[in-house]
């Protein structure tokens, strides 16, 4: 039957894709459906970081007394919209519970082990599709133009060397003769070289796209899923603008539209929400920076890619429907001019907003239930745990042991 495949994967952003590519080597037939284009959200417009150094969950305590510059700065590092206060009640309130000290360790120490695990499945991922010459592992910057800062980030260094997430305190000297393209009032910084970062995310879609064709998988594309049910334990119904189509596996993997998705085959409400992020692309600036470089005193990024330079960033709760304030990612601007010896030239740039998919203990689910599968909530990371949690979703669905365990992602623990 033309509708009947083995596994459906629903959402063709980096982590559905990847899953899709990984189960499809296995010679198990799979479709893959996107209500827009393969890789045209969050993993079109992210910061194009593998950030395996933040293992510290989305609850920080250090946000409670931001929050009332949050609701009055539009322009802030963190920003809630007060339209928006009441829907995002309830999960702020589960996001508060998380930052009490037993639960915010178990997700930092659980954070620890996952990104301990996706550099090592990037680098696979990335040798068996070709994608040497798109993913760059060559470290990453996190830099201070404060001495207060400074101080910090030496005592954030030695505690994440203690627990294995390497780096390198920089001084001045060393910081500047490593990217010269950086300012004086740059004063040291952390190397991170576990890290890594891809210079053209578009072109990375578009290649794994078409392995996963050539290996006979079909793509579905401006497909809206209306519906999915089940009949049984062992198939699910997908309904679709397109049509019907029948799944031993229905894979979940819509990112910040999963909550929806996840409401069609569950009567778990999933406490996710969607954090707003913002970039800002400067095409004539190539060459500025070799390595993705944070500011912890300005949160932000700036990434060295192929089409340019990328400046992205901030924290944004206004949901899912009201539309983007660009001038969020215009504001990265005067924000990086300072840290750099000369100013950026901000001809033709391009903006961008787009929703990253954050569940209120800051851990994605990754689990199966019946026919379904889940594979989404992975907040500011999943560019960086997607090979991964291909890796453990492909196990998943051919009946073999996952290489971490997986309880702390699963979706029953919001029962």
């Amino acid at each position: 039957m033309d509708n009947k495949y083995s596994v459906i994967v629903v959402g063709g952003g980096i982590v559905g894709l990847s899953i899709a590519l990984s189960v499809q080597n296995q010679g198990t037939d799979v479709l893959l459906v996107d209500k827009n284009q393969i890789g045209s959200g969050a993993s079109f417009g992210n910061a194009g970081h593998i950030a395996t150094e933040q293992v510290f969950p989305v609850a920080d305590p250090s946000v409670l007394k931001s929050i009332p510059s949050m609701l009055i700065d539009p322009l802030g590092a963190l920003r809630i919209d007060w339209r928006y206060i009441l829907p995002l009640t309830p999960w702020l309130l589960k996001l508060l519970g998380n930052m009490r000290h037993k639960p915010f360790m178990h997700i930092h120490h659980v954070l620890s082990m996952l990104n301990g695990a996706s550099l090592g499945a990037w680098q696979a991922f990335s040798k068996q599709w070709q994608l040497e010459d798109l993913v760059k592992i060559q470290g990453s910057l996190l830099v201070a133009e404060k001495p207060p800062t400074l101080k910090k980030l030496r005592r954030h260094g030695e505690y994440l060397n203690s627990m294995g997430v390497h780096n390198q305190l920089l001084d001045q000297s060393q910081l500047l003769a490593q990217q010269p393209e950086l300012a004086n009032n740059q004063i040291g910084g952390l190397f991170y070289p576990e890290t890594g970062h891809v210079v053209d995310l578009a072109l990375m879609h578009e290649r794994l796209t078409q392995a996963f064709v050539q290996l006979g998988g079909k793509v579905l594309t401006e497909c809206e899923v209306t519906a999915i049910d089940s009949s049984s334990a062992s198939q699910a119904r997908l309904t679709t603008s397109q049509g019907a189509f029948i799944a031993d596996k229905v894979v979940i993997a819509g990112g910040a539209f999963s909550k929806s998705l996840v409401k069609m085959v569950s009567r778990i409400n999933v406490p996710l929400e969607t954090e707003r992020g913002y970039h800002l692309m400067l095409p004539n600036e190539k060459g500025r920076l070799s390595i993705p470089v944070s500011s912890m005193d300005r949160r932000f990024i700036m990434t060295p890619m192929n089409g340019g330079l990328r400046l992205a960033g901030t924290v944004e709760y206004a949901g899912l429907k009201r539309p983007p304030n660009m001038q969020r990612a215009r504001h990265f601007l005067p924000l990086a001019n300072p840290m750099l010896k000369t100013p950026l030239d901000s001809q033709n740039t391009s903006e961008w907003m787009g929703f990253r998919p954050t569940i209120s203990d800051s851990l994605p689910v990754i689990d199966q239930k019946g026919p379904y599968v889940f594979a989404f909530g992975h907040q500011h990371l999943g560019l960086t745990q997607a090979a991964i949690t291909a890796d453990i979703v492909n196990n998943m669905i051919h009946g073999q042991p996952t290489p971490l365990d997986c309880s702390p992602f699963s979706i029953k623990r919001f029962l």
